[in-house]
C-alpha cells in the first residue's frame, strides 16, 4: 500500500482509480480469439456489456459472459477459451509508463466489472502495488452504478472532489458523474459515447495525454 498523500498545489489528485478490461488491458483482443474473429467478438462483447451495464445487482461475471455468447450464436467453448487465455490480457502500449509515473504522486485504484478472482488475477498483470482493486463482485452492483466507484473511494478515504478515474468505456460515464469523478476517457477503439452519457473532461485514443491532464488536475478544475 501507498502512503501518498500529495498536495493539492501540485496539481496531482490524490488518487487515481482505472477501469481496468479496457483502459488499462486489451481485452478485446482476448475476446476477439475466444470468438474466432474480430467481428464475433465485438458482437459477443457488445451483448455482454449490454447485459453488464444493464442488469445493477452484481450476478455472476462469467455467467453474463456465457449468456452473451449463447444470445450471438457462439458456441461453449468461446466463454471457456476466454477464461482459459484470461492471464495473457496484454497491456495497452503506455499503460505501465502512466502507472510508474503517477506512483510517486497519486494512490491508485481499480473499479472493474468482474468477478474478485478474474479482476484481482488482471490487475496484477500490470505489476503495480494498487493500492484498492474493487470489483463487481466486490461492491454488489455493476458500474456504472455509483456504489463501486464509492467503494474505491471509501478505502482510499479520498473524496470524490481528489481523485480522477481513467475510463475505457463511455458507459463509464454515467456512474463517474453520478459520484462527481473528473474522468478521462482512453477511447481506444473508437467507440461512440453512449447516449445520454456526460461529456468526459478528456478523451483521447492513447492513455498518453493522460499524464499532463493528471498532472494538472487541480490547476485546471
Amino acid at each position: 500500500m501507498s502512503d501518498t498523500s500529495p498536495d493539492r498545489e501540485t496539481g496531482w489528485p490524490r488518487a487515481v482509480l482505472f477501469d481496468l478490461l479496457t483502459a488499462l488491458l486489451d481485452s478485446w483482443t482476448v475476446w476477439n480469439r475466444a470468438a474466432g474473429s474480430e467481428t464475433a467478438g465485438r458482437t459477443w462483447r457488445a451483448e455482454y456489456l449490454r447485459r453488464t451495464y444493464g442488469c445493477g445487482a452484481y450476478v455472476s461475471y462469467e455467467r453474463l459472459v456465457r449468456e452473451a455468447a449463447a444470445h450471438v450464436g457462439l458456441p461453449p467453448s468461446a466463454p471457456l477459451a476466454l477464461e482459459a487465455e484470461w492471464l495473457t490480457l496484454p497491456a495497452w502500449n503506455g499503460a505501465r509508463e502512466l502507472l510508474l509515473a503517477l506512483r510517486p504522486h497519486c494512490k491508485l485504484g481499480v473499479v472493474t466489472n468482474c468477478s474478485k478472482t478474474l479482476g484481482h488475477r488482471a490487475a496484477a498483470l500490470l505489476g503495480i502495488d494498487w493500492d484498492v482493486v474493487v470489483t463487481s463482485e466486490e461492491a454488489g452492483f455493476y458500474k456504472p452504478d455509483p456504489r463501486p466507484y464509492r467503494l474505491a473511494l471509501d478505502k482510499l478515504g479520498v473524496d470524490a472532489s481528489d481523485a480522477a478515474f481513467v475510463a475505457g468505456s463511455g458507459y463509464d460515464l454515467f456512474g463517474t458523474s453520478a459520484v462527481g469523478l473528473r474522468t478521462f476517457w482512453h477511447n481506444r477503439v473508437g467507440l461512440s459515447r453512449p447516449e445520454g452519457a456526460p461529456a468526459p473532461d478528456s478523451e483521447a485514443p492513447t492513455l498518453a495525454p493522460a499524464l499532463e491532464w493528471l498532472r494538472h488536475f487541480h490547476t485546471t478544475a
